[in-house]
């Protein structure tokens, strides 16, 4: 079987994957098609015995040669590189941003990091450059609330707007140009979504349904029926054949792509949902709810795998770890949890805010985690440990929404204050700092310093 394998199909090269760690082969097929397979190395730790590793892929990857074997293991050490944690890591105000005349409802980066997009009440979206602070584009087309917001991550060409205008708008993100505007719900979006390879867009509303559009011809696909009450969330797997949505019916649901039906209605909370979250590998997913606990259940059977207790008041938001090890909850009783995926125990309680935590998010390394809170700081922790490390403080009022850039050395944290900060890494700054002092001097050389006098060139003269 091993040779046939390799005959129909060549390696062509590795590509990685920092977060959550990963080698990506692409092959050619012997049609001549170009396809990938990831390997996912989601336990891949410090400790982790990388000859044992790559002898393991050697095994079970017949594909790749044993000629391969240093490579792969040069690219398992840039992996682990990448996971290195930073202790001693601290963020610094970078930019305050004045986004708009009203208040932000929301904010997201692309992949790279090096634009991100907010939504307003002033009903725009604003596409900002992360290193300048600069103002981009003002998205400008609906008629009310720009509620909820995405890039086509990892592309990024492209922006969804969903609005209390009852529809959702496609944007192209270079030059700001309208693609679609996807009409047919009856009443607010508040939540969209791209599919991982960026073919479809949802959208849930408080009309009670999720529809999924194609984004090339800006046609609704499936309109995705089934719940009592308003859809508050809604998040695809990785692979981007189904859909988990959560809703004030006390219920989420997964859904099938291929058929745009109803997989697994999850039934378990005893009050309204207000958040969900598939875990990177597709085979949990997690509810946060106003019953103050979350559930952790099993896609495949649509059974609860645990409960999760111990807020004193409801759940704002959930979210897994990259590597989906680790689950976070965020609730209005100001605190935040950390719990183990798989033995259910809570690991760290993260105890200081001092009101409502709305927004809970892992940096890419799965080492910290940041909270949002409604006492105008953002707060940054250790997750083995459940210390706090540092605060982001400055803004005026609450804070509803932060998210770490990809490489999580810059932060963005969006507040009804109607402004946006980006924070760095200090040790970023201090690099931009000194190229920019190497630049200056460069240009020195260049230019003429003050008192020098340009020296005329001596005409040489011929004589007759």
């Amino acid at each position: 079987v091993h040779g046939d394998f390799i005959i129909l199909m060549k390696l062509k090269r590795f590509l990685l994957r920092y977060y959550p760690p990963g080698i990506i082969l692409e092959y050619i097929r012997s049609n001549g098609e170009i396809e990938t397979k990831s390997i996912d190395l989601l336990n891949l730790t410090p400790e982790t015995d990388v000859d044992v590793l790559v002898n393991q892929i050697l095994f079970e990857e017949p594909i790749i040669s044993e000629s391969r074997k240093p490579q792969l293991k040069q690219l398992i050490y840039k992996l682990l590189e990448k996971l290195e944690t930073k202790t001693e890591q601290k963020f610094s105000l970078f930019k305050v941003l004045k986004a708009h005349v009203l208040p932000l409802t929301n904010c997201a980066f692309n992949k790279s990091g090096d634009k991100f997009i907010t939504g307003s009440y002033d009903r725009t979206c604003k596409i900002w450059d992360t290193m300048t602070g600069a103002e981009l584009r003002t998205l400008n087309d609906h008629k009310n609330v720009v509620y909820t917001l995405a890039f086509n991550v990892p592309y990024g060409d492209k922006i969804i707007t969903g609005s209390f205008d009852r529809t959702a708008k496609l944007w192209d993100t270079n030059t700001g140009a309208l693609l679609h505007t996807l009409k047919g719900h009856s009443t607010e979006i508040v939540c969209v979504a791209f599919d991982p390879q960026g073919e479809l867009v949802a959208t849930g509303s408080m009309d009670q349904t999720a529809k999924v559009w194609d984004i090339e011809k800006g046609v609704e696909l499936y309109t995705l029926k089934g719940h009592q009450a308003e859809i508050v969330s809604l998040y695809y797997n990785v692979d981007g054949d189904k859909i988990l949505t959560a809703s004030f019916d006390h219920t989420a649901k997964i859904w099938d792509l291929r058929t745009g039906q109803v997989i697994h209605s999850l039934e378990g909370h005893t009050a309204e949902l207000s958040c969900s979250q598939f875990d990177y590998t597709g085979e949990y997913c997690a509810t946060g709810s106003i019953d103050r606990t979350a559930i952790l259940w099993d896609v495949g059977s649509g059974k609860p795998i645990e409960t999760f207790r111990g807020h004193n008041d409801e759940i704002l938001d959930v979210t897994f770890s990259n590597n989906g090890n680790k689950l976070a909850t965020a609730s209005a009783d100001g605190s935040g949890r950390i719990y183990n995926v798989f033995t259910g125990a809570c690991t760290a309680i993260l105890l200081g805010h001092e009101g409502e935590i709305s927004k809970i998010c892992f940096n890419p390394q799965g080492s910290k985690i940041m909270t949002a809170g409604s006492d105008k700081s953002c707060r940054i922790w250790s997750v083995d440990t459940g210390a706090e490390q540092q605060r982001l403080e400055g803004h005026d009022d609450e804070i509803f929404s932060c998210a770490y850039n990809y490489e999580g050395d810059t932060i963005i944290t969006g507040s009804k204050d109607n402004t946006c900060r980006i924070w760095k890494d200090e040790q970023v700054l201090k690099s931009m700092k000194d190229k920019a002092v190497k630049e200056e001097v460069v240009k020195k050389q260049y230019l003429l310093l003050p008192g020098q006098k340009k020296k005329k060139k001596k005409k040489k003269k011929y004589s007759a």
